[in-house]
């Protein structure tokens, strides 16, 4: 908190006689007084919301991109003169960029800052007057400990090995298993289940977090644990049959439903249709806005402009840097799957002109349609035509972090007795009037999961969770790819994914900074 003083100084012009210095504070925000009223307790939760909005956000190298350059659907493209991190973390090989020791540094900084806000304000909930809103505090409780699990469940899939804080501290600690990493993301998530209002989605303002939110993040924790780990449990807190009685409230209570057409949930795929950022397939997002700056003011997606086409724009897509989608996505799609050209840019198939083979990496003729940086028809981009002054760093999409497809679909494969319903739903949106209904199966789930949510960041963990040797094998592969227009050879072997498990680089300078207590990751 800042903390402002009124200095009196007195000093004798006449004289270098002696001088005496008083200080009183006129605002000072500490923990003793600050964290008081219900007001208090607001702001501090905006500040919670604002701390994950930068963890996930303030970076090109945020978990929607890294999940996706890590899976099979993209490569790392970029610029083809720019550093290889990118291709370091594609290949789970730091040999492709040896210098990069701290790819991540930024990520893990940000997110131990937002949980730090999470920590102090769960800590000062019994100082808090509530004038009795046994209601107001549980809801204020519930948020700021999803929030906290949120972002535990981020790191621990991106690192496995972390420290585990839940209170404020500055000591140097250990990393914790990540078992009881997962025990505090499931209480934390039990708790936000059950205390948060049981009204429809669509009586909370857009951004906050729901029950239904709560419940749905609940079902991907359980699943992703259970699967990554081969548990039979969530670090025995939930089991199965709760997880998906979880999911079956959300179905019946929340209000969600699905969109009838799926390009809408896409600005960028619908345009002039688009449903908005608050419609009501969204069970969970993460919200931002147009109005960042170099001068500290954050609150842009920051990452959504490593999915634009290299450094060009074709209305409506607007320019980026230039992570490429695997041609292997675009041929996934059967040719009646309507998905197909809502998810993915297709560079010959839109017959788009791009020009900027020789400065891209890694060309594949395809790009992110769902999440890319999008101009006007004059071809301005859009942050700019709100009144930013900053093209790269105020993008404004939402990052949809949950959908309702996805709760119909987790529901089917923990066993709903409903899970050919749901599954029929979910395709039947996708294909329309050529919908054929085929059985409901975990091999027909996880390719349906493959097609409804490529290139949200999901599929990468529905790899991992499968085991690592499905994730390597159907990961790996070599290929020719365009450099700067040239025919390369790409590798990703299957050795160096099994090598790390899956996960990322620890920061050596948080290593550093530990005098050696962080240990890093096996293979990097």
């Amino acid at each position: 908190m800042k903390k402002t003083y009124l200095y009196i100084f007195c000093l004798s012009l006449l004289s270098l006689g002696s001088c005496s210095l008083e200080t009183e504070p006129l605002t000072q925000q500490t923990d003793g007084n600050f964290y008081k009223t219900t007001d208090d307790a607001y702001a501090a939760l905006v500040g919670c919301y604002d701390g994950m909005q930068v963890a996930t956000g303030a970076s090109g190298l945020g978990v929607p991109v890294i999940s996706e350059v890590m899976s099979d659907d993209c490569f790392g493209g970029t610029g083809n003169s720019d550093g290889y991190n990118y291709a370091a973390i594609d290949e789970f090989n730091i040999q492709r960029s040896p210098s990069d020791i701290d790819m991540l540094n930024g990520n893990w900084i940000a997110y131990y800052k937002a949980l730090y806000r999470c920590n102090v304000l769960l800590s000062k909930m019994d100082q808090i007057d509530w004038k009795g809103d046994t209601t107001l505090r549980n809801t204020y409780e519930s948020e700021t400990r999803f929030i906290r699990a949120y972002l535990y469940f981020e790191m621990v899939r991106l690192w496995g090995n972390i420290p585990l804080l839940t209170k404020p501290s500055t000591e140097n600690i250990p990393q914790a298993a990540p078992e009881e990493v997962y025990k505090v993301i499931a209480e934390d998530l039990v708790f936000a289940s059950d205390h948060l209002p049981s009204s429809a989605y669509s009586a909370t303002v857009s951004g906050r977090i729901t029950k239904w939110a709560a419940k749905s993040l609940l079902g991907r924790v359980y699943l992703y644990y259970t699967g990554y780990y081969g548990k039979t449990d969530l670090a025995g807190v939930v089991t199965k049959a709760q997880a998906l009685a979880h999911l079956e409230d959300v179905v019946a209570s929340s209000g969600h439903g699905l969109l009838e057409d799926f390009s809408t949930l896409w600005p960028a795929a619908s345009v002039d249709k688009y449903a908005g950022e608050a419609n009501k397939e969204i069970v969970f997002s993460i919200k931002y806005t147009y109005t960042s700056d170099y001068n500290g003011n954050t609150d842009g997606n920051h990452w959504l402009v490593m999915f634009g086409m290299r450094e060009f724009s074709s209305y409506p897509y607007g320019r980026g840097w230039g992570i490429t989608v695997n041609s292997k996505l675009w041929n996934a799609y059967a040719a009646n799957d309507t998905r197909r050209v809502s998810t993915v840019i297709g560079i010959a198939e839109e017959k788009i002109p791009f020009d900027k083979i020789n400065n891209q990496r890694e060309y594949t003729g395809y790009y992110n349609k769902k999440y890319t940086p999008m101009v006007d028809k004059d071809g301005k981009d859009l942050p700019l035509t709100m009144g930013s002054q900053f093209w790269d760093i105020s993008q404004f999409q939402d990052y949809v972090v949950l959908r309702y497809a996805d709760v119909l679909l987790m529901a089917a494969e923990l066993g709903s007795g409903n899970a050919q319903a749901y599954f029929d739903d979910v395709r039947r949106r996708a294909y329309k009037t050529a919908f054929n209904s085929i059985p409901v199966n975990y091999d027909n789930i996880m390719n349906e999961r493959h097609l409804e949510f490529a290139l949200e960041g999901v599929r990468y963990w529905d790899l991992l969770r499968q085991g690592i040797g499905k994730a390597s094998s159907t990961i790996a592969e070599t290929t020719t790819l365009l450099n700067g227009g040239v025919q390369t050879t790409k590798t990703i072997s299957t050795v160096n994914i099994q090598n790390t498990k899956g996960l990322q680089q620890i920061p050596n300078t948080q290593i550093t900074l530990s005098n050696g207590v962080l240990k890093q990751n096996a293979g990097w």
